[in-house]
């Protein structure tokens, strides 16, 4: 770690140090995450598994605690999808009754960490849940008991005072047996700040739920966002991230299929331009016999972006007839823009069907062409391709409402890249 980040991970460890006695939940669970992050420090790029993603921008910013009042949390909700659904809105890390619509139906149930604290220890090899476990104030607790219906989970970040801040929400969501839940997440704001948040997922037995994240945060934040999800016996968890905003964003999504017949998606996009760096990180644990993953990964990169994708399978010796995919396609629109991809498979039955690979391009000059000596415009006829491109990847998205809460925000997007 570098002297820069080790500075800001001590300012991180004073901060507990002043609120440990004033945070909810399980001390002993809190101070094991701080030993941990004394320790290991703040991820660099001497670790493999962060070499790509360069934390070291977080030193420049002197984060404060996300204290006092808050300009424009309201401007900010009116810019949500307007989806006819429970809300539950969070701004800094906090929950906001007055923003959220909790009308939640029978089947759902929806409350704040803050009010029933429970921390559990995570995996030694998660720098960034570590953060999340010593610093937690508040974040959502869902429950689905059956036909749950969809639930917006909405997180509002913004600067105070001017001043950069960073908050680390707990959620966690429970899928009961049998039971289905549709959770759209959104993640926007403004001006600078850290946005560190945990998810602790578990599906039960023939539980659905589907998880679609849609994140646009400022172009000054850093979101850095750690997945654990359970899948268990003929349960399946169907996942999609798509990457728009924030200067530096990563998704980190660990799923393990731990019960026979488990199924686990793992798709998500990303649109990047200028500086910004999009990291999405997978890694799917096949702990029991014919389960199912499906990874599929697109970028568009223009500018100097930067897009990410490390991807890894990993097939225990008892997970016999295990079905496995992994593909991870880039779009190059400028000479300067990056990807890094690195899909993994780790075996260790000898009955399964896996496979991965990753395409690198730039847009068919032919169908340009075509488009272009048919009158359309060049930037509209790059915006048609492109829009093309990722459109096979929203295809993961079969609630219809949700795939148009998606078309609409990389729409926007291309308007403003272009």
């Amino acid at each position: 770690m570098s002297a820069a980040l080790q500075t800001t991970a001590q300012g991180f460890l004073s901060r507990y140090e002043g609120l440990r006695t004033q945070l909810p939940g399980d001390a002993a669970v809190r101070d094991r995450a701080a030993e941990a992050l004394r320790a290991a420090g703040l991820p660099s790029v001497r670790q493999e598994a962060w070499r790509y993603t360069n934390l070291r921008p977080l030193a420049d910013l002197p984060f404060a605690e996300p204290i006092g009042p808050v300009d424009g949390a309201e401007a900010l909700a009116a810019r949500l999808p307007q989806i006819d659904a429970p809300r539950l809105v969070m701004v800094n890390g906090r929950m906001r009754q007055d923003l959220s619509r909790l009308d939640v139906p029978e089947g759902l149930r929806v409350s704040a960490f803050a009010d029933a604290p429970t921390l559990a220890d995570l995996p030694a090899d998660a720098p960034m849940g570590a953060l999340n476990t010593m610093l937690a104030e508040d974040g959502a607790m869902i429950e689905a008991t059956g036909e749950a219906g969809t639930l917006v989970l909405a997180s509002l970040g913004t600067d105070v005072a001017g001043r950069a801040v960073a908050f680390h929400p707990r959620h966690r969501i429970r899928v009961a047996s049998g039971a289905s839940l549709v959770l759209l997440e959104v993640s926007l704001g403004q001006g600078a700040y850290l946005h560190n948040p945990v998810f602790e997922i578990d599906v039960a037995e023939d539980g659905l739920l589907v998880h679609v994240r849609l994140q646009q945060e400022s172009a000054a934040a850093f979101h850095l966002a750690t997945v654990f999800a359970e899948v268990a016996k003929d349960g399946t968890y169907d996942f999609f991230t798509l990457n728009l905003g924030a200067r530096l964003a990563r998704c980190e999504a660990r799923a393990r299929l731990s019960g026979t017949g488990a199924i686990v998606y793992l798709n998500g996009a990303q649109m990047l331009d200028g500086q910004q760096l999009g990291d999405i990180t997978t890694v799917v644990a096949h702990d029991a016999p014919a389960c199912a993953s499906r990874q599929t990964v697109k970028n568009v990169l223009s500018g100097h972006a930067r897009g990410v994708f490390q991807g890894r399978i990993d097939v225990a010796r008892v997970a016999q007839k295990t079905d496995g995919y992994q593909m991870n396609q880039a779009l190059l629109l400028s000479p300067d823009a990056e990807i890094d991809s690195k899909p993994q498979l780790q075996i260790y039955a000898d009955d399964v069907k896996c496979s991965h690979g990753a395409t690198v391009g730039e847009l068919d000059a032919n169908q340009l062409f075509y488009l272009r000596s048919r009158g359309v415009p060049e930037m509209e006829a790059r915006g048609i391709l492109v829009r093309a491109f990722l459109s096979e990847a929203l295809d993961a998205v079969a609630d219809q409402r949700l795939r148009a809460v998606l078309e609409d925000a990389l729409t926007a997007r291309w308007a403003e890249a272009a």
